[in-house]
């Protein structure tokens, strides 16, 4: 009597390898399609409401429209701007002389912040000067650059760096500060010494903090730059802050809101791009959070 075999085992794997596939990826599409729709659902409903804010308020008739123009006439100015080559040159030059400050902002912080964080002398020196340096406001700092290098550009770049760099440097202190002890030990086991120890054990371990650090300064760096390019108004180079400053001479508040925008806009997107870096160093970490 003939008895019907059955199919290989390797078959039967294959259709459920095959099955747990297709469950698998529809799960993952679903699941990217609701983290994408989580995120966006709550910054519309904000924009929607400070937009709903802004129209009351122009209604209510407490301002004329030449000091505070509605969100409809703003925007149109904003796009109107947005289609002329002066406008988008502005804008370069504006981020040129960020990317420049910020830049050279990392460099000095990250070396002043390896010095002091690991020379007890030079802690106990340079530590609270440079806290104190981080609150100094930005636009005190502009009567002295003027006084050393004029009206230039250069007078902008040195109140960014001025900004930025405490932050950056203090970011990257507290992150040695708190390098747990065991790495440090593991690192003199391995015949780490020095600089080897800090490249390879205190510098990544320290990048939660030093990340926090840049993020920070950015912010200093471009709050700096907005406040300089208003007070330091240079022939034949339009930016973002000379635009305000104009605007405002013009009583033009269409104008103002739209720059303004812009520099909301640039300031979110850069926000964003640190947030990618914190959520893939956690990811790395395996510090991701799961999510259902």
């Amino acid at each position: 009597m003939a008895v019907d075999q059955a199919p290989p085992a390797d078959t039967h794997a294959q259709h459920l390898a095959g099955l747990d596939a297709l469950e698998l990826g529809g799960g993952e599409r679903h699941r990217v399609t609701s983290q994408i729709w989580g995120r966006l659902w709550p910054i519309v409903l904000a924009v929607g409401l400070v937009l709903l804010i802004w129209q009351a308020v122009v209604w209510s008739g407490r301002w004329p429209e030449y000091v505070l123009a509605g969100p409809v006439e703003t925007f149109g100015v904003l796009r109107e701007r947005l289609t002329t080559a002066e406008y988008w040159e502005a804008i370069a030059v504006t981020m040129r002389r960020a990317v420049t400050g910020f830049a050279i902002s990392v460099l000095i912080g990250l070396v002043v912040g390896a010095l002091v964080s690991r020379i007890k002398v030079l802690r106990a020196a340079f530590g609270s000067l440079i806290t104190g340096l981080q609150t100094m406001p930005s636009i005190a700092w502009f009567p002295l650059a003027i006084l050393l290098f004029g009206l230039t550009e250069s007078a902008i770049t040195f109140v960014v760096i001025l900004g930025a760099t405490p932050s950056i440097a203090n970011g990257l202190i507290a992150g040695v500060d708190y390098t747990p002890p065991i790495l440090l030990r593991a690192g003199h086991v391995l015949g780490f010494r020095r600089l080897q120890l800090y490249r390879h054990v205190i510098l990544p371990a320290s990048l939660p903090s030093f990340l926090a650090g840049l993020k920070q300064g950015w912010a200093f760096a471009w709050r700096s730059l907005m406040a300089g390019e208003i007070v330091v108004i240079i022939a034949h180079q339009s930016s973002l802050g000379e635009r305000l400053f104009f605007d405002r001479e013009l009583a033009d508040s269409a104008g103002l809101l739209s720059t303004m925008i812009v520099i909301l806009v640039i300031g979110i997107g850069v926000d964003l791009l640190f947030e990618t870096a914190d959520n893939s160093l956690r990811r790395r970490w395996g510090l991701q959070q799961v999510r259902n």
